[in-house]
């Protein structure tokens, strides 16, 4: 198969695997990726990533289970240690990082999605879980010697309670050596959002998310 083919074919079957919750089929798929000679990069960039978009738009529709994004999170787990394992794969040092969704959202996908990128690159990371209060966020991000926060939020309502983050830091005069990060479908449809809610940076996809956090990390070292 020609590489468009081998992607497609990459990204259907992937996508397959994960509705199924068959970890050991998404297994074969990136092994036929793999021997066809596509690039780890291209297998990271044009089959997992727009897979994920896919079980992400089910998720918000309430389309698919519990079960079945948990499984998708360590699929995407294992394609990414797999692929990052590769030679001229750089991966950052073991920094602490924190992760949660904010405080009343409950939309766990994109959060675990976003776990799995970051510990398969080589970062610490503390999930909260759902839920997530900005002293909860704070007071582990202090106790783990963590640079960098990370509040997920799937629709408005919830993503402004990231302001109370925003707000906690400011007031315990961490702003300097604490960055916050902003994700979730909402700050795409209106970037404008991730200032209003007091973010340092967000990044549209878990494919971005490593360079974000590696960007605020440096900056919080700076101070």
């Amino acid at each position: 198969m020609k590489n468009k083919e081998n992607i497609r074919f990459g990204t259907d079957h992937l996508f397959s695997a994960m509705i199924a919750a068959d970890r050991r089929e998404a297994s074969g798929v990136i092994d036929r990726m793999m021997a066809a000679g596509v690039p780890s990069r291209s297998i990271i960039n044009d089959i997992l990533d727009p897979t994920l978009v896919r079980l992400g738009d089910l998720w918000e529709k309430d389309a698919v289970s519990l079960t079945q994004t948990f499984v998708a999170s360590k699929i995407a787990e294992d394609v990414l240690l797999r692929c990052m394992s590769e030679p001229g794969q750089e991966t950052p040092r073991g920094v602490p990082v924190v992760i949660g969704n904010i405080e009343d959202d409950f939309h766990s996908l994109g959060r675990r999605i976003v776990g799995s990128f970051l510990r398969a690159g080589g970062w610490e990371v503390h999930d909260l879980g759902n839920d997530v209060t900005a002293e909860q966020f704070v007071d582990k991000a202090v106790e783990v010697g963590a640079s960098v926060v990370g509040a997920s939020a799937m629709m408005q309502t919830t993503a402004l309670n990231i302001r109370k983050l925003r707000n906690l830091i400011d007031a315990r005069r961490l702003n300097h050596k604490l960055k916050l990060a902003v994700g979730g479908a909402v700050f795409n449809w209106r970037p404008e959002l991730v200032a209003e809610v007091g973010g340092d940076g967000t990044a549209r996809n878990a494919t971005g998310v490593d360079a974000l956090f590696q960007r605020l990390h440096d900056a919080a070292k700076e101070g």
